[in-house]
């Protein structure tokens, strides 16, 4: 509501002896505020309100005291004192700060102590020597080997070539002597020890030229070194001149073993042409040797010739002759 100036009520809190005073408002001819604007300040109840006073300045400031100055440092020598601080100045009420002292120059660091010298170091040691090495373990021994896989077996006996005359043999002639009418050739006519088997058999075929004066007597033999295993015995020779032979023979092995154990069986044909192409002579012969003969030594294959006079009609030699094992 509208108050006039004079109804205003004096204002109970505050500051003692305060009013509440209307300033810079707009006064209506009827006296009655339209606008106010208010504001709380101090007054005297009595008089008018004094101006405020001046701010009384700021006290100085205390110089600070002069820093002291450092120690010399040594051997990490002592620091020197500080200076005692200077005490402050009082503080004006809100006046304006003083220019603060100028501070004290520091004082001057010491050197710094000399460091000691480090110690020799020590010599090394010698080394030890080395230790003798170990000898070295004895091998192993190697594993055995396996056994060797079983050559197929035949049913049948192995039938092959044992020898082969390749050239023409030396002339027996003119001497009562035995001589070989075997000439070099391939293969080999020697079985070794205990080589025959019971069942083993043989055949020999040996051709070649003759000559004899009549009735003069040839003798052929096989033999295996000493031993005879077969003979034609002495065959009484028509006069020939020249004329071709042949000696067939087969042997078989009947039992093996030292001598008197042993058997072997020898058969075959000795035969020539005479002068005359139709004059044909053959001899026939069997010999079983179970007496002499060993199949637990080696035997070697020989055959020999010999004549009973020294006539020079008498001559022989070989220009073919195999050996062949056919059981």
């Amino acid at each position: 509501m509208d108050l006039r100036i004079s109804q205003l009520p004096f204002v109970t809190s505050g500051a003692p002896n305060s009013i509440l005073a209307i300033v810079d408002y707009n006064a209506a001819i009827t006296g009655v505020t339209s606008a106010i604007y208010f504001s709380s300040v101090t007054a005297n109840l009595s008089g008018a309100t004094g101006s405020s006073g001046t701010s009384g300045t700021n006290g100085t400031s205390g110089t600070n005291g002069t820093s002291g100055t450092n120690g010399t440092s040594g051997t990490n020598g002592t620091s020197g004192t500080n200076g005692t601080s200077g005490t402050n100045g009082t503080s004006g009420t809100n006046g304006t700060s003083g220019t603060n002292g100028t501070s004290g120059s520091s004082g001057t660091s010491g050197s710094s102590g000399s460091s000691g010298t480090s110690g020799s170091s020590g010599t090394n040691g010698t080394s030890g020597t080395n230790g003798t090495s170990g000898t070295n373990g004895t091998s192993g021994t190697n594993g055995t080997s396996g056994s060797s896989g079983t050559s197929p077996v035949s049913p049948y006996p192995y039938v092959y070539g044992l020898f082969s005359q390749t050239g023409t043999s030396d002339t027996i002639s003119g001497t009562t002597s035995e001589f070989s009418l075997l000439g070099a050739g391939k293969g080999s006519l020697t079985v070794p020890a205990n080589g025959f088997s019971v069942g083993d058999s043989f055949s020999i075929k040996l051709y070649g030229d003759l000559g004899s004066h009549n009735s003069d007597t040839l003798t052929l033999k096989i033999k295996s070194g000493s031993v005879v295993l077969a003979t034609t015995g002495a065959i009484s020779m028509p006069g020939i001149t020249s004329s071709h032979y042949n000696f067939d023979v087969g042997f078989t092995i009947r039992a093996t073993g030292t001598t008197t154990n042993a058997s072997i069986l020898s058969s075959g044909f000795f035969t020539f042409i005479g002068n005359a192409s139709s004059d044909f002579s053959a001899i026939g012969f069997t010999t079983l040797n179970n007496t002499t003969f060993d199949t637990t030594s080696t035997n070697t294959l020989d055959i020999t010739a010999q004549f009973n006079s020294t006539n020079s009609a008498n001559f022989i030699y070989s220009e073919f002759f195999v050996l062949n094992k056919i059981y």
